[in-house]
């Protein structure tokens, strides 16, 4: 049977753990998953349950581990120190573009690129919101409810807040809690791009943020923020630990296992883009022969009888 021949035997995100960060090291393939290797010796990783494998510098990695890695429907991200910033990400495990064809129509038309944002920003509240509100009203609210998020966490940890305000390029005299929310909402970026990328669709195209090759993974990130990183960032940042970005990054393994990030995230972007059930069984159709070639477009072909009259 081919590795591909049914896609339904690909462990999807939902069923997975969480995150592994990897720096200085070896990846190579180890039996039928894969191995760190680094100046402590091996560590075998259990790759089957693994969402995410964040690549920081000085990580090689062979071409049987990336395989392996893709087999496994856990997604390799290449990203800068402490994970704050991610350039590159390997295949999501769909190979259907039916999601992607969807995501991309509904982004691109005013009328239903509005519904999707008003879902978002409702799903965001965890509370009604009036109906008939612009999308500028909501942004007001979205922006006072942050802001008393910052407020109420840096008066029950006693962290100083002065904003939001860090520079990569002086990212040691950066004060602790912004440090700590970078490395933490790092985490939440690298499982939202692989769900995403797990269901075919395209991290790029946002809804709400645009013009990033990430944009869509800003969208569903800002989804757990004020339930999530916030408040973790600030709780570490009151601890002031030696290691401020390592102990985020564990902190965040815990919690988002303690909370199923990973079984919400899926359900919530089909949720926000108005999705059926019938269309994630599309997402994972079979697919025989990922070399062979696609079917071909015929103008009117997908649309139906109402849509041709």
């Amino acid at each position: 049977m081919s590795r591909l021949e049914d896609l339904h035997l690909l462990p999807k995100v939902r069923d997975m753990l969480s995150f592994v960060y990897v720096e200085h090291a070896r990846i190579d393939q180890h039996e039928r998953a894969i191995a760190i290797y680094d100046e402590d010796g091996m560590t075998p990783l259990p790759i089957s349950s693994t969402a995410v494998l964040l690549l920081g510098p000085g990580t090689r990695v062979t071409h049987a581990a990336m395989v392996a890695l893709a087999d496994n429907n856990a997604l390799a991200v290449w990203v800068g120190e402490q994970g704050v910033r991610c350039y590159a990400h390997g295949l999501g495990g769909t190979r259907s573009s039916a999601a992607l064809l969807r995501q991309a129509a509904l982004v691109s038309n005013d009328a239903s690129r509005l519904e999707v944002v008003k879902r978002m920003y409702r799903l965001r509240f965890q509370e009604p919101v009036e109906e008939g509100l612009s999308i500028e009203q909501l942004r007001g609210l979205e922006g006072i409810r942050v802001r008393n998020t910052y407020a109420r966490m840096s008066r029950e940890t006693g962290v100083e807040w002065s904003g939001r305000n860090y520079d990569r390029g002086e990212w040691d005299n950066t004060d602790p809690v912004n440090r700590a929310l970078s490395a933490a909402n790092a985490c939440l970026y690298g499982l939202c791009q692989a769900a995403i990328l797990s269901i075919g669709m395209s991290p790029a195209l946002g809804f709400i943020h645009t013009g990033k090759q990430q944009s869509f993974v800003y969208d569903i990130g800002d989804l757990y923020k004020t339930e999530l990183t916030i408040p973790l960032a600030f709780q570490v940042a009151g601890e002031h630990p030696d290691d401020l970005e390592r102990v985020c990054r564990l902190r965040c393994r815990d919690l988002f296992k303690e909370k199923k990030l990973l079984q919400r995230i899926v359900p919530d972007i089909r949720a926000v883009l108005g999705e059926s059930e019938e269309d994630e069984e599309e997402t994972f159709l079979p697919d025989e022969d990922a070399a062979l070639p696609t079917a071909l477009w015929t103008p009117g072909a997908d649309r139906g009888p109402e849509e041709e009259a």
